[in-house]
């Protein structure tokens, strides 16, 4: 099969069903336990790689389904993390507050953290496979650490940790594995230096596309009130993508529509694949296909056709259901749009 012009998919999560977990939550809580939630978990993950294929998508994902935060559905698998034991911590920056876990040991993988979801996915769909994990840097600012006492230190720590798990990924099947870190947004200089630093340690000996999400949050209020203290230009990106144009990184993943993004920092991220947010997640109203088509027109004057690939600004999972689903469709929709207007 031909791939397509501008291969399509979403950033990483979808909304869990509501016989699974809370819903139109960012942390919900699960609705059953044991064996009982763990075959819940299987179906959502099953249905929502049918709801994607069905959409139209091209490259699918499993939804974050078994995880209740992207974060934290790492974290559980981490030993050296103190979870009975939580304090309230600003994170991003200050931009909210949030109860973290402490890191109190050494860290270790207690084995595999997403094989059951990863081999899941790969069993049930031919199309290509994109799986998320959560970028070092933004793990380091969603935990408290009374052991290492130093970011970079716990960055890289977590950095092999990630590593491990995306090289079983990898043997599982999976064709392209994201790291997202929106705390790239927040820590700018930061991010620029070891932040890429830790994620060349985390992609280490993979094959396998790899790809780094960098958005403005999910649609939640605190994410909304922060962008609106941001300006007429949000600029956070100008200062890591050239940092990551010359990374090892494959992909990046950006907002872009209905942001205060200046379209041309696109362009700083020459010789990458670009993941264009074309659907917006701060808004429950649906886009149509032209919508779409339109922020891929002008993404284009920045980003070379064959290296565009539309996908959502950030995760769908504090969404209503038909909402998401109605947001792939246009995603999907677009992009075929798109590609006939451009002669693809």
């Amino acid at each position: 099969m031909t791939a397509p012009l501008f291969p399509t998919s979403i950033a990483g999560s979808l909304p869990k069903p509501a016989w699974l977990a809370e819903t139109q939550k960012l942390w919900p809580s699960w609705k059953a336990d044991g064996p009982e939630r763990d075959a819940a978990k299987r179906d959502a993950t099953l249905l929502w790689i049918k709801e994607q294929e069905d959409a139209g998508l091209d490259i699918i994902g499993d939804g974050e389904q078994s995880r209740q935060h992207f974060v934290h559905g790492f974290l559980e698998r981490v030993e050296g993390i103190d979870f009975a034991r939580k304090v309230k911590m600003g994170i991003r920056n200050n931009r909210y507050d949030a109860m973290v876990p402490v890191v109190t040991g050494p860290l270790r993988l207690t084995g595999r953290v997403h094989q059951t979801e990863a081999q899941i996915l790969r069993a049930h769909t031919t199309r290509r496979t994109k799986f998320t994990l959560p970028g070092p840097m933004t793990i380091v600012d969603t935990l408290a650490d009374e052991y290492y006492k130093d970011r970079v230190k716990l960055a890289f720590a977590f950095a092999e940790l990630l590593n491990q798990e995306a090289r079983g990924l990898q043997a599982d099947g999976i064709d392209v594995i994201q790291f997202d870190e929106p705390a790239f947004n927040v820590y700018l200089a930061e991010a620029a230096t070891w932040g890429i630093d830790a994620l060349h340690r985390a992609i280490e000996g993979l094959s396998c596309t790899t790809a780094v999400h960098i958005c403005y949050g999910y649609g939640i209020q605190a994410n909304i009130d922060w962008k609106h203290g941001l300006g007429e230009e949000w600029r956070q990106y100008e200062t890591v993508f050239p940092a990551l144009a010359a990374s090892r990184i494959d992909q990046v993943s950006l907002e872009c529509v209905n942001s205060h993004v200046p379209a041309e920092l696109m362009g700083l991220l020459a010789g990458k694949d670009v993941m264009v947010g074309v659907i917006d997640v701060a808004t429950n109203q649906v886009e149509t296909p032209d919508n779409v088509a339109r922020t891929i027109e002008a993404a284009l004057r920045f980003v070379p056709r064959e290296r565009l690939l539309p996908c959502t600004n950030c995760g769908l999972a504090p969404m209503p259901r038909d909402v998401a689903l109605g947001k792939l469709r246009a995603l999907a929709a677009g992009a075929r749009l798109a590609c006939t207007e451009v002669g693809g």
